[in-house]
């Protein structure tokens, strides 16, 4: 495994586009997920967690109420790896399927460094 530099990690995210990056501690990723309820915010992150067990790869995240903040990283290269995009595409899938939210802040991407 081995870290993505800046150019590869953008190229990479143009298919995640609701993923912001930041080159703090190396390279993250970070999105909110925004759901109808704590329920399946709850079902979200549980789905998320089996995977994440599997993969030995676990997101940074929080959660409140129905939203769920995520910051993914790859500490053992100290910043962005391929598992990164990985985990947010699988994250995307799930958050499609678990009938999502329109955007949490209308036409704004919370996780922004903006």
């Amino acid at each position: 495994m081995s870290r993505l530099d800046p150019r590869t990690a953008a190229e990479l995210l143009q298919a995640s586009p609701l993923w912001s990056y930041s080159a703090e501690r190396g390279g993250t990723i970070s999105r909110e997920f925004a759901f109808a309820d704590f329920a399946k915010a709850f079902a979200f992150m549980s789905q998320v967690a089996l995977w994440a067990e599997r993969r030995n790869h676990h997101p940074e995240w929080t959660n409140v109420y129905n939203r769920v903040s995520v910051t993914l990283t790859t500490h053992d290269v100290d910043g962005l790896s391929m598992n990164d995009i990985e985990m947010a595409r699988l994250m995307d899938r799930a958050f499609a399927r678990l009938g999502a939210v329109s955007d949490p802040v209308e036409g704004t991407n919370p996780c922004s460094d903006s």
